[in-house]
Parts: structure tokens; sequence; C-alpha cells
């Protein structure tokens, strides 16, 4: 009995060591990226089996059908977009008095939002020519409401890193929302099961922000504390008009101009492809942000800790995007089936996106970390540019290739500016960074040509099995080669791991601390 309690209080205060902040900028930054990249990954693999079964049920019409409705959604919210929660977490000192304020614009623009959207169905619908997206844009303005009432102070997760409850709040929504899509597709095979999902989840997340925070919000403006947010903000909404531009004015371009299917298969396209490159480098940003807030006056530290979240980035998401763009055909035919095959030459140009895109989630934390949000309005500006005057010719030419062609040149070009401007900001050396980005490419383009001679001249025949047996292949691959670029070239990613992530020593070039 002793033995069993003592294993017991073992694991008990293991599990409290996991749990508890932190009591440095270090730890609790580790701390917080463990919970990030947790919440991320658990709500991303159920999204992941959400999408593969809802593909099976549900046609690529139906998915299109609602890619309007989120469409139209996400347009009102970003340019009604304020910024206040980012200012909130990048502003020092005492914030509090700022959560009533911030809590009733929210309130005020969701209901707003929700009445442009039930007004504006019919139009929106004739525009798209998708008669059937009318009704379901009456009814997804609830999602907003639903998301303003949410409590305030859940910011405070994410700005004092402490992100294991941010977990709670994300994944029981996210459960529900899988379950009630799935459900209510295997019952009314239509698009009614992704609103339904989606309405779900957003009103499990709202009463549980109410349940994990003790912190009652309330119906209060004050107009002088609104404006101070808004002059940090408006770069965040400018920021935040402009990426919208860049992000879905393609999905708008294709909806009108190619259809509702083709708007069906390049989302599909988009959300598979950048699924994990992406994700994974959201759980980094997230966790970087309030970092660098921290350090903004520490120029050196500032540097040191950028260049290590642009290792561990491009470490993981560079390979990760490669494995995407190598097996999208036989992940295509296997998983999602036949009937999507014919998006699998975007999918495979928007997985090239989401490599440059990880790279680019590096960037914007810091611009913002350092209070220069400017910076990612402008570079975003001339992203959009570049984006608008390729978008037309590129995707009446070859369709969602096109456009998917047209996203990609847009993002390389930002993405080598924003490299420079960043380069120039925290007074880094151009070979120390060029190191940290140009060997996992270089790994990039090995395994995915390693990949390629092993589906042309091993395996004759895709199979489930046959696909496990190539992505483990691209994992040895990877393994060797990360071996060799540590023993022969320097490159210490293993003993960034075995020193920050896994002994988690008080590293004091990470945080200073």
């Amino acid at each position: 009995m002793d033995k069993e309690n003592s294993i017991f209080n073992f694991f008990k205060n293991k599990l409290r060591q996991i749990v508890a902040p932190g009591s440095t900028l270090s730890e609790k930054t580790i701390k917080g990226g463990f919970w990030v990249f947790t919440i991320r990954i658990a709500d991303r693999l159920f999204q992941l089996v959400r999408t593969i079964i809802l593909a099976r049920l549900l046609s690529p019409n139906d998915f299109g059908l609602f890619g309007i409705a989120l469409l139209v959604l996400s347009t009102l919210e970003t340019f009604s977009e304020a910024g206040f929660r980012h200012a909130l977490i990048q502003k020092k000192g005492d914030t509090g008095q700022y959560l009533n304020t911030t809590w009733t614009v929210g309130i005020i623009r969701g209901f707003f939002i929700a009445a442009i959207v039930f007004l504006s169905a019919r139009p929106i619908a004739i525009f798209f020519k998708a008669a059937a997206a009318e009704n379901i844009l009456r009814v997804i303005g609830l999602a907003i409401i639903l998301e303003s009432l949410t409590n305030v102070s859940i910011l405070y997760f994410q700005k004092e890193l402490r992100f294991y409850k941010y977990f709670q709040y994300r994944f029981l929504g996210t459960i529900v929302d899988v379950v009630v899509a799935i459900s209510a597709a295997y019952l009314l095979k239509s698009v009614w099961a992704l609103v339904f999902g989606l309405l779900a989840g957003n009103l499990v997340r709202c009463i549980t922000s109410y349940i994990i925070s003790p912190y009652r919000p309330k119906l209060q403006l004050n107009m002088p504390m609104a404006k101070e947010l808004f002059g940090f903000g408006k770069w965040i909404m400018g920021s935040s008009i402009l990426l919208f531009l860049i992000t879905h004015g393609d999905d708008a371009f294709v909806g009108k101009i190619l259809g509702t299917t083709m708007l069906g298969f390049y989302q599909m396209a988009y959300k598979i492809s950048n699924l994990p490159a992406t994700e994974i480098t959201q759980v980094i940003s997230q966790v970087s942000f309030p970092a660098y807030s921290k350090l903004q006056d520490k120029l050196e530290r500032l540097r040191e800790a950028y260049l290590k979240v642009l290792k561990l980035t491009s470490f993981i998401s560079f390979p990760v995007a490669g494995l995407v763009f190598a097996l999208a055909p036989e992940f295509t035919s296997i998983f999602l089936g036949d009937k999507w095959m014919p998006m699998v030459p975007a999918m495979q140009a928007l997985a090239v996106w989401g490599l440059i895109r990880s790279f680019g989630a590096t960037t914007g934390p810091l611009f913002m970390g350092i209070g220069k949000p400017r910076f990612a309005t402008i570079l975003q500006f001339i992203q959009f540019i570049i984006l608008a005057s390729l978008i037309s010719s590129f995707s009446i030419r070859w369709g969602i290739l096109g456009t998917s062609i047209a996203v990609v040149a847009a993002a390389l070009v930002t993405n080598i500016i924003g490299g420079y401007v960043v380069v120039k900001l925290i007074k880094c050396k151009k070979a120390d960074f060029l190191k940290v980005v140009l060997f996992p490419l270089l790994n990039t383009v090995i395994i995915v040509s390693a990949l390629y001679l092993i589906k042309v001249y091993l395996i004759n025949s895709f199979t489930i099995t046959g696909f496990i047996v190539v992505v483990l292949a691209g994992i040895i691959i990877f393994s060797l080669l990360l071996y060799l670029f540590d023993k022969f070239f320097d490159y210490k990613i293993l003993s960034f791991f075995k020193n920050e992530i896994i002994l988690r020593k008080k590293n004091k070039n990470f945080t200073g601390k």
C-alpha cells in the first residue's frame, strides 16, 4: 500500500509541476509552449478526423456553401477588429481596469456583425449565385454573438503564459464541435452539420470561460480607455484587414469566379495542406508574442530568443510541409476519396505556402511584441498588392492551381522583405540568420526527393499500410539528416532540445531570467 501511495504521489507531484505556470519567464515560456502545443495538436487532430469523416459524408459543394458563410462572417469580424485584446497583452503593468471596456466593445461589435449578416444574407447569396447559402448566413451570425459574450479575462491566460487554463477553454469546445458535426452529418447529410457543430463549439467555450475564470465582466464603456487601447489596436486592425484580404481574398475570388464547388475544393486543399505546418508555428508564435513583449527593452536577449524561436519553427514546420507536398495525392485518395482528387495540385502548391507562412509566423509576433505592429501592416499591404495583381490572370488560366501559385508568389516576396527587416531591427548577423533557415530547407528538399524515389521505385500500389511506411521512411530520413547536420555542420538543434525542452535548465540566453 505504501508503495502504491508513493507511486501515486510521484505522478501527482509531476502533474503539479507540469500544470504550474513556472516562476521565471523561461519556465513560463517553456511550460506555456507545452500547453499551447498540446492545445493545437489535440485540437487539430480532432479537426483532422472531423474533416476526413465529413469529407466522406458531404460533398465539395457543401463545404463551399459553408465556406461562403464563414467568409462573410470573417469579413465583418476582421473589418470591425479594434485590436483591444492584443493591446492588453502587449501593455505593461496592471490592465484589469480595461477589461470591462474591452468586453463591452466586443459585445456591441458581436451583435452589430450578427445583424449585418442576417440582413445581408439574400444579397450575398445572389452575389455568389448560391441560394442555399441564404438561410445558413441568417443562422451563423449566432456564432459571433456567442464568441463576444465569452469571458474577456481569458486573455490573461495568454498574457501571463498560463496556457493550461486556455487548454481547458479551447479543447472542450473542439470536442463538442466534432461530435455534433459528425453526428449531424450522419443524420442530415447536409451542410447544416457544419453549422450546428460550429455553434455548439462556441456555446460550450462561452460557458466554459465563466467556469474556469472567477472574473465577472460588467457592461461598462470608458471612452478614454477605449481610445488609449485603440492607439495600439488600430495597427492590429489594419494588419488584420490586410491579413484577411491575403488569406481570404482568394476564397472570395474563387467562390465568385470559379463557383461554389471549386471553392469547396480550394478550401479543403488549404485546410489539409496548411494544417500541420501552420498549426505548429501558431503554437510558437502564440507563446513568443508575450515573451517578446517582456524582452522588448533587452536587444541582445531579444535577438537570441528570436533566433531560437526561428530555429525551432523551421526545424519542425519545413519538413512537415515537405511531407504534405510529397504525399498529397496518396493522402487525398486514401482518406478523402477520389471525388477530392481535383484539388491535389492546389494542395501541393499551398503546402509550399504553408512552409513560407511558418517563417512569417515568427516575424509578426516580434513586431507586435516590441511595439511596432505597423511593420507587419506594411508588409501585409505589400503582399496584398502582389496577390491582387496576380490572382485574376493566374486563376482564369489555371483554375484553383493558379490561385494557389499567386498566393505562394506574394507570400515569398513579402517574407523575404520581412526577414531583411527583422535582421535590421534585432541587429542580427545575416550569416546567423541564414544558417537557421537554410539547414531545415535543405533537409526538406532531400526528404521530398527521397520520398518521390521511394514512391516511384519501391511501392507499386498505395494502401494505408504503404502510406504509413512512406511516412515512417520520411521520419527516419529526417532524423538521419538531423544527426548529420548536428555532427558536421554545428547546427546544434539536438543540444537545443536537450537544454531548452527536455532538461529545462535555467538558460539565461532565452529570456534573461
